[in-house]
């Protein structure tokens, strides 16, 4: 009861003054942005068949999806500084809109790997922005909403990827992705309908160009070491989130339709894991909850190598699945701790450094597993994990 009590003050204070509309719109265009690039780990199988590559090259594509996406943060900061998060988030939708259905065009492996990274770029318009205007308007609850929000991105990758893997057994895995761009369309109706005209302090774009105070902001030590547990963290979410499906399909025998169903099952957790992180974070403060976050995590990418029973994998998603919680709390974090007027800037420059370097991950763990190495590609992220787990413990300002 208490813990029900709790909860339903949560939502109501997430609904007051007609917040809640725009939480929803915020969620749902996050639902779809994250979601649908998490189609490709769900397909890849299929788009290795149709353009021949190998893992390498297939780990390659969601480098370059995901480097796209972290080199756009910066730019992303800067415009929703001068312009305000409204119009970003807006334009943002439409043109994901529009680069999937150049991906879904592609008629060789160049074009497509063009149009990935062209979708990228479009998705991450709204990464940033959408950190910023629940500051401006949960400054209060700030962790909370923002892991509302991206919990909803864990309903999408929840459903969207085993929808689309089940769309590509059954028809072609363009219509995989073909299915979201009205949904995206949807969304920048829905922004448009519900944001307010202008969230942001008045920022003029020659001072938003100014990277001096971006610099000397990223150096502070409590910013240092949260960027560089994102980029430890990044690497291993990346690594996970690109190969765990091919990985149950190549390596432990299971079908595409089991193994898009886990991949599903692990973000369907999300729902909750990320809410209760951002609840943590509001209560208790960063450290524990890290701490937990990443022992468990590393507990359960150690033991994939070695189990064999197939329902075994469930308990091991679970466990797995506690890294979705860790960006939650140390993204509200440093948000908090970011000047206001190049707050978005800031925050653009932080998610660039660790969006991009997490980003390598997925074509160096595919050239591990093409060597014959997959399980000692697992053991190797669940050891960064351990040390993630062992930083965090040691950290007196945590």
């Amino acid at each position: 009861m208490r813990y029900s009590s709790a909860a339903k003050r949560a939502i109501a204070d997430l609904r007051s003054g007609g917040r809640g509309k725009i939480l929803l719109a915020v969620a749902f265009g996050w639902f779809l942005s994250i979601s649908v690039r998490m189609i490709y780990p769900a397909v890849l199988p299929d788009i290795r068949g149709a353009y021949g590559l190998t893992l390498t090259s297939s780990g390659f594509l969601l480098t370059v999806l995901w480097i796209a996406y972290a080199c756009g943060q910066l730019p992303g900061g800067i415009l929703a500084d001068w312009t305000g998060e409204r119009p970003l988030l807006i334009a943002s939708s439409l043109l994901a809109a529009a680069m999937l259905a150049l991906v879904i065009l592609a008629d060789s492996a160049i074009i497509l790997f063009l149009a990935t990274a062209l979708f990228g770029a479009g998705t991450a318009l709204y990464g940033v922005s959408r950190f910023t205007i629940l500051e401006k308007i949960y400054s209060e609850q700030l962790g909370t909403a923002t892991g509302a929000t991206m919990a909803a991105g864990d309903i999408g990758n929840a459903v969207m990827p085993p929808a689309a893997g089940f769309i590509a057994t059954a028809l072609a895995w363009q219509y995989g992705f073909g299915f979201a761009v009205p949904l995206f369309l949807l969304a920048a109706v829905g922004l448009w309908a519900t944001l307010p005209k202008q969230t942001s302090t008045a920022t003029s774009l020659r001072e938003s160009l100014v990277l001096d105070g971006v610099v000397s902001t990223l150096s502070r030590p409590t910013v240092l070491r949260g960027t560089a547990l994102l980029v430890v963290w990044a690497v291993i979410i990346q690594a996970f989130m690109g190969f765990y499906p091919t990985y149950l399909i190549d390596v432990k025998g299971f079908s595409a339709r089991i193994a898009t169903v886990l991949f599903g099952f692990f973000f369907a957790l999300g729902i909750l894991m990320k809410p209760i992180a951002g609840r943590a974070y509001d209560s208790i403060g960063v450290r524990v909850p890290l701490l937990v976050i990443m022992s468990t995590a590393s507990l359960a990418l150690a033991a994939l190598p070695f189990v064999g029973a197939a329902w075994l994998f469930v308990p091991l998603t679970a466990l797995a699945s506690s890294l979705l919680g860790f960006e939650t709390i140390v993204i509200s974090d440093l948000t908090r701790r970011l000047p206001d007027g190049t707050q978005g800037t800031n925050l653009g420059a932080l998610r660039s450094v660790y969006l991009a370097l997490g980003a390598l991950s997925p074509v160096l763990f595919g050239a591990v597993a093409d060597r014959g190495y997959f399980d000692e590609a697992f053991l190797g992220i669940a050891a960064l994990a351990g040390v993630v787990a062992l930083t965090v413990f040691a950290s007196i300002d945590y």
